[in-house]
């Protein structure tokens, strides 16, 4: 404790003598890193930001305190998997919409589907995708996610051809607004509105979860648009994939 009753940390381990800021002091420091940081930031990165470094409990302690006082207005700091970051209440999206006219990328259902089913099942290999859609999963499919930083490779299944698992990416998750894939909905409960879509994409779980579950028997792939039979390709049952 200080002079003025402010609460004073030194960090840990620290045998020069030395303290870290006082919590007001830090956590300005914070809250103004966070609020032009334009990304998220995470606590090892923050507590870099003081000489010598606050220890990251320390950082986290003060970060749950400023959420607090956030909390009643209507921008608000949340943890996502990145870090931590400032945004905007969904009740002002239709107006903050306004700040960026253009309409943002819209994707293809097979793309929905793919990237669902790598969220809800990873790491999945696209012989475990073409067995779940029925259908061959396009290259295209799988780059169009890699480009959009939602999914990426994380290793090979030791199966003959060493087929590449795919999982979700921590910038999958800041756009949901989730800090870890513990926190994605239930399937019953799922709304897809964060991720663009055509209007042909499965939006409520009651549409989706059939796709996730079983392979559609008797599937039309010509009755969507981008899949195996629209480019002349074999559909999964005909393809020659190794899982």
């Amino acid at each position: 404790m200080n002079g003025d009753g402010v609460h004073v940390t030194g960090p840990a381990g620290a045998d020069d003598g030395s303290a870290a800021p006082p919590d007001a002091e830090a956590t300005s420091v914070l809250e103004a890193a966070l609020l032009i940081a334009g990304e998220p930031l995470d606590e090892a990165r923050l507590a870099r930001l003081f000489e010598p470094a606050l220890p990251v409990a320390d950082v986290h302690r003060l970060l749950e305190a400023l959420a607090l006082v956030w909390k009643p207005r209507k921008v608000e700091l949340v943890r996502v998997a990145s870090g931590w970051r400032f945004q905007g209440r969904p009740g002002l999206q239709r107006h903050l919409d306004r700040l960026a006219p253009d309409k943002p990328p819209r994707y293809a259902r097979a793309v929905m589907e793919t990237l669902a089913i790598i969220a809800y099942r990873q790491p999945v290999t696209r012989g475990d995708i073409e067995a779940i859609r029925g259908v061959a999963v396009s290259t295209n499919v799988i780059k169009t996610l890699e480009d959009r930083q939602w999914i990426e490779s994380i290793g090979h299944r030791d199966t003959p051809g060493r087929p590449a698992l795919y999982a979700t990416t921590p910038s999958f998750l800041d756009d949901l607004g989730l800090a870890s894939l513990s926190e994605l909905p239930p399937l019953a409960d799922l709304d897809s509105s964060h991720l663009t879509e055509i209007p042909d994409v499965p939006s409520t779980a009651a549409e989706t979860q059939p796709v996730l579950e079983t392979p559609p028997a008797g599937s039309d792939p010509a009755a969507e648009p981008g899949t195996a039979e629209d480019r002349g390709e074999p559909s999964a049952s005909a393809a020659q994939t190794v899982h």
